[in-house]
């Protein structure tokens, strides 16, 4: 069934060939038999990590490579138990590396799922909304602009059709469409009957014939391309590797050290070794990037309960930086339920210039609404179902009026003309209906109805016009006008010479949470900008009663220049101004670009075609979900499923949380880490015969790294987290005083620890002989409990300790739990206790490790409150 050369086949046999219908399209039940046999329509791009090949990937690694050293050498040294446990510790770090990496992976493909791109197709004669993955060869596609187009398509009918194809062929332009039939032998770019996969519609409307679906269609013939690339690193990715290498480099001239002083010590080279294997192993905290990622990875997830869809894991951490935030007015900061307030005929007197309002709302419009009882269903853009509603409210069947002069013509509103214009026949003569921006109708109007009698409308009279509406917006009114003219002919302009017919007030109050969602943003540090295509004084009025901005007037689209025409001191007046109204697509770009170069990270909603390029161009693309085209979806970085503003504040706000909290695991792990690097570094230095073994530092690790650093990864976050300014994205993942504050705590955790050994030794085991196990053993302890309680040195000082977020994480007390019982268990199973060195302790021994531990808890808790430590962000 499936033919390279279909652009050269009349449509009509294609449907023949195909098994299809040009009208109707496939029944639901052949659809399904198709999707059998060519199978889903996805390009295997990016098929995701197999289970195998993850699980494998957890032994590729310079830490793996260490311990298998390690292992090599015991078993070199005939100590097969210390060998054998090393390479089933080995295997748990991969177990448990498995597990969480493939918990992020399904997390992503869940997130890819709820961001995927319907198709529209008709089955059985209805128009239907599917997943694209379900498009079959032979299904007739309906597409409209600002669609993309889901797979290889053979067009059977268009109407004003234009494609932009940049995707497929590089050309930037986009490319006019129709249903003609061309011959063999034509480049892909040329084929003007075709739509293609992953292209998308710039303008007008098509039904067309599905003739490839995934690997079939051009897109697919070129995924190898795609296949081939390596996806790059995020700049977290980058962040930690930076971590790493620096990690790397402190280990290394710490085992120098410890070998140059060893040879004049002591000079056993297998202690010595054993020593560096045992530094290596204390000094990298392998989890780190796994743990990151499914901290990154959740937090997504959590959004998408909020109806935020974030398309990238780079996104995540831009959120946290975001100062400020560019949303449209309309249906994010109001509620999106518009409804007319005032209705002003050209001639109040008159009923015909009212019927002729009610006839200019009711055609001039693309909506409908279905009326059951006292319910109204509406469909379209809320502007015209408020007219809609208006006129049926006021009496007027809109189904009769609507087949009475049924439209053979339109021009689309665009935010460029900012109004629309329709055709109708009207038995003898035909009738143009035109509606839009106040300002923009009136400019084009040459007359005005009076009564009866139509009038010439002069410039005082446009004058006083213009001044109404000004007066209505100024009352925080969306104001729009009607006009209308009657001709004899249907080849005419429909967007000039018009009859001016009056002029609509209508109210969109602001959301209800939009209040309080604007204050977080200014205790934040972030501003928001209002752009709007509404007039300058509606604006300025809901600015003003959002507490958007109180004193700068609104910045008119018509004044706004190119970026490269804009003086210094004019983006000085974008970047100080909140509210930019009558603004097209291209001023939201140019906007964008004034921002950024003011050293600003932006946010930019958008919902239409032309969106495009300012959501690419924004550091955040933020695009709507219920209005917003499939493009702007497409290019965005987040999507928000209900449109809402207070989604963007709370994704923002969850953006900090998830950095802050990458922030402490990263931070206790690290202080970890350093403290057993500074107890191995200090106990070979001083020759101290209680040296950890790297047994039991894979042990501490397994402990004490993993779930703590998890549980903090999922924290609900400090409640201070939206009270301070944004982050720099270009900073370094810990600042100056977050690294000091790591040193201290490895030094502090430290010396709780050896400080235990010599307490023992010379206090509680005074007289004694030295035992060497004995003083290992409560070094080991000690070390890990200092590293267990040390979890709740990651909560903020500005909260109490007993109601901070890491106390009253309910995932940071299951991860103690099980470590506690992880370590009960290896004081009762004879091989783990032979191979990790551990003997039985007295109670006094007990009750020192637990004090010392709970020591360094309360040493770190005093310099934090005190401001000594500081690692807050």
């Amino acid at each position: 069934m499936l033919k390279s050369n279909t652009y050269t086949i009349p449509a009509k046999q294609l449907v023949t060939e195909f098994g299809s219908d040009a009208e109707k399209g496939l029944t639901a039940i052949e659809a399904l038999n198709r999707l059998k046999k060519f199978g889903r329509n996805i390009i295997q791009s990016n098929k995701g990590k197999r289970p195998l090949k993850i699980f494998l990937a957890q032994f590729n690694n310079l830490m793996v490579y260490l311990l298998l050293f390690a292992a090599a050498m015991s078993f070199w040294f005939q100590e097969y138990l210390d060998a054998t446990a090393i390479l089933i510790v080995i295997l748990i770090n991969a177990m448990i590396g498995f597990w969480m990496e493939l918990q992020a992976e399904r997390s992503m493909n869940a997130l890819k799922k709820m961001a995927s791109v319907p198709a529209k197709v008709f089955r059985g004669g209805k128009l239907s909304e599917i997943p694209s993955e379900e498009v079959v060869p032979g299904d007739l596609l309906f597409v409209e602009a600002g669609d993309m187009i889901t797979a290889d398509a053979k067009i059977i009918s268009a109407t004003q059709l234009s494609v932009n194809e940049a995707s497929l062929t590089g050309e930037a332009m986009p490319v006019e469409k129709n249903a003609g039939e061309l011959t063999d032998d034509i480049p892909l770019a040329e084929r003007t009957n075709m739509l293609h996969k992953g292209t998308f519609v710039t303008n007008g409307n098509a039904n067309a014939m599905v003739v490839a679906t995934g690997m079939q269609t051009e897109l697919g013939k070129i995924a190898h391309l795609v296949q081939g690339a390596e996806q790059s690193a995020t700049p977290l990715e980058k962040k930690l590797q930076v971590f790493s290498r620096k990690l790397i480099y402190i280990t290394g001239a710490l085992v120098l050290l410890i070998f140059i002083v060893g040879m004049f010590t002591h000079g056993d080279y297998v202690e010595l070794l054993e020593t560096a294997i045992a530094l290596a192993v204390a000094a990298i905290p392998e989890g780190l990037p796994i743990v990151a990622t499914l901290a990154l990875a959740q937090g997504m997830m959590k959004m998408a309960k909020y109806k935020v869809i974030v398309k990238k894991l780079s996104a995540v951490e831009t959120l946290g930086g975001t100062t400020v935030i560019c949303t449209d007015k309309t249906g994010t900061l109001t509620q999106n339920k518009i409804e007319v307030t005032d209705f002003i005929p050209a001639d109040e007197t008159s009923e015909k210039n009212k019927q002729i309002l009610q006839y200019i709302a009711v055609l001039c419009n693309t909506a409908s609404i279905q009326v059951s009882g006292n319910d109204i269903t509406e469909i379209g853009d809320p502007l015209e179902t408020g007219l809609l509603k208006y006129s049926h409210k006021n009496g007027s069947n809109i189904v009769q009026l609507r087949q009475q002069f049924p439209k053979i013509n339109e021009v689309p509103f665009s935010s460029e003309t900012k109004m629309m214009a329709t055709l109708h026949n009207s038995q003898k003569d035909f009738v143009v209906y035109a509606k839009g921006a106040a300002e923009e109708i009136i400019k084009q109007c040459s007359h005005i109805l009076s009564g009866s009698e139509i009038q010439i409308l002069n410039e005082e009279a446009k004058k006083q016009w213009k001044e109404k509406s000004e007066h209505l917006a100024a009352s925080g009114l969306r104001v729009i006008a009607g006009a209308y003219k009657v001709t004899s002919s249907q080849n005419v302009s429909l967007t000039s010479g018009l009859v001016f017919a009056g002029l609509y007030g209508m109210m969109d109050p602001p959301a209800d949470d939009v209040f309080d969602a604007i204050n977080e943003c200014k205790e934040a540090g972030i501003k928001v900008i209002m752009i709007t295509g509404d007039h300058p004084a509606t604006a300025n009025y809901i600015a003003n009663q959002l507490h958007i901005s109180e004193n700068n007037q609104a910045v008119i689209g018509k004044n706004m220049k190119s970026f490269k025409e804009l003086s210094e001191q004019e983006k000085q007046l974008w970047v100080n101004t909140s509210v930019f109204a009558r603004v097209t697509p291209a001023h939201k770009l140019d906007l964008v670009t004034v921002l950024q170069d003011k050293g600003n990270i932006v946010g930019m909603t958008g919902d239409g075609v032309n969106d495009a390029p300012a959501l690419k161009k924004a550091d955040i693309g933020i695009a709507m979900g219920m209005r917003g085209t499939q493009v702007a979806q497409e290019v965005a970085d987040m999507v928000l499923k209900d449109d809402k503003f207070s989604s963007i504040v709370h994704a923002i706000k969850q953006g900090r949380v998830i950095f802050s909290n990458i922030q402490e695991f990263v931070i206790y792990l690290l202080s970890c880490n350093m403290s057993e690097l500074f107890v191995v570094s200090l106990a070979a230095l001083t020759n101290l015969h209680f040296q950890l073994v790297p047994l039991q530092i894979l042990f501490i690790n397994l402990v004490t790294d993993v779930l703590p650093a998890l549980a903090l990864g999922v924290s609900k976050g400090s409640p201070f987290v939206m009270k301070h300014k944004p982050r720099n994205p270009a900073e370094p993942l810990l600042k100056t005083n977050q690294w000091y504050a790591v040193w201290l705590y490895a030094a502090i955790i430290s010396v709780c620890t050896l400080g235990a050994v010599f307490f023992s030794h010379f206090v509680l085991h005074t007289g004694e002989r030295f035992d060497p196990k004995l003083c290992n053993n409560i070094l080991f302890f000690t070390l890990i409990f200092c590293q267990l309680f040390h979890v709740f040195n990651m909560a903020s000082a500005k909260t109490s300790f007993f109601k901070s977020e890491v106390f009253r994480n309910r995932y940071v007390w299951y991860a103690l739990l099980f470590s506690v019982l992880v370590l009960l268990a290896i004081l009762f199973i004879a091989p783990a206790k032979e191979a990790l060195y551990i003997q039985p302790l007295k109670t006094s021994d007990w009750l020192l490790v637990i004090a010392s531990a709970v020591l360094s808890l309360v040493v770190i808790q005093i310099l934090k409150r005190t401001n000594i430590i500081h690692d807050d962000d």
